[in-house]
């Protein structure tokens, strides 16, 4: 994914685009245009996840939603974007606890997110 505002790339864990696939110019694999971008937390990648990626991403004007799932727990955070272009955040760490998407009219229970997933 290319962010132009900062010229940096980024390779997200999911992202989803809604509409018609916007490509930096000249390659045919670099997206511009996500509504939703996931990522799954880890050791080494959480402060960035958390900081500069954050800050990259609501640089783009379609972004709606944000997510971050915790690999070592359950925990998710959803960062939705406002009506006035601020962004919500709403937190669970609750295994019956259920991820709705609001720019997509989608749920997802917790326990299908950290299905297989074995805690140490």
């Amino acid at each position: 994914m290319w962010i132009p505002e900062y010229r940096e790339y980024t390779y997200p864990d999911v992202l989803v685009i809604q509409g018609d696939v916007k490509l930096q110019e000249g390659r045919k694999d670099t997206v511009l245009n996500p509504c939703m971008i996931f990522e799954v937390l880890s050791k080494s990648t959480s402060n960035r996840d958390r900081g500069d990626k954050f800050t990259y991403y609501r640089s783009i004007s379609e972004l709606q939603e944000y997510i971050l799932i915790d690999q070592y727990q359950i925990h998710i955070e959803h960062f939705s974007k406002t009506v006035d272009g601020n962004w919500l955040l709403k937190e669970s760490n609750v295994e019956d606890g259920v991820l709705t998407l609001t720019s997509t009219d989608c749920q997802i229970p917790h326990h299908q997110i950290y299905q297989r997933v074995q805690f140490t």
